[in-house]
């Protein structure tokens, strides 16, 4: 009986780590149009909602400046740059109602992030309706 409780408990304990993993942290973006790697972007919580921002681009990044960009971004290294901001909990795997801004073209989108796997985060920019735009996977760094 105290081996079943225990691995019962032991059990619990795993499935509640998994709902409780953090999207904050180091992750890598994968190109939705070629499949490669193209820069480690740093997810941090300010003012109770998570911002993103650019900490490295990879090799096979083809852009590094924001040329496209309107504003305080314009013509400014990407290396750096803040791409998604205000995005605001739902669910503990689920954040929405956000922002994020597409380096290559300098636009920017209505955004939701979910968590689908410990490492796997599934990130949607479009424009009005969710279904109209694109997603990306970016995987955690560690």
């Amino acid at each position: 009986m105290k081996k079943t409780l225990l691995l019962a408990l032991l059990c619990m304990l795993t499935l509640a780590g998994y709902s409780q993993q953090k999207i904050v942290g180091m992750w890598k973006n994968i190109d939705d149009e070629d499949g490669k790697e193209k820069s480690h972007i740093e997810i941090y919580e300010k003012n109770g909602t998570l911002h993103a921002r650019v900490v490295k681009l990879l090799a096979n990044a083809t852009v590094r400046v924001c040329e496209k960009c309107t504003g305080a971004n314009k013509n400014k290294p990407i290396e750096g740059m803040e791409i998604l901001w205000d995005l605001k909990k739902s669910t503990d795997k689920e954040y929405e109602d956000g922002k994020i801004l597409n380096p290559k073209n300098g636009k920017i989108y209505d955004c939701f992030i979910s968590l689908v796997e410990p490492n796997k985060l599934k990130v949607r920019g479009y424009m009005g309706v969710s279904m109209f735009g694109k997603t990306q996977y970016w995987y955690r760094v560690n």
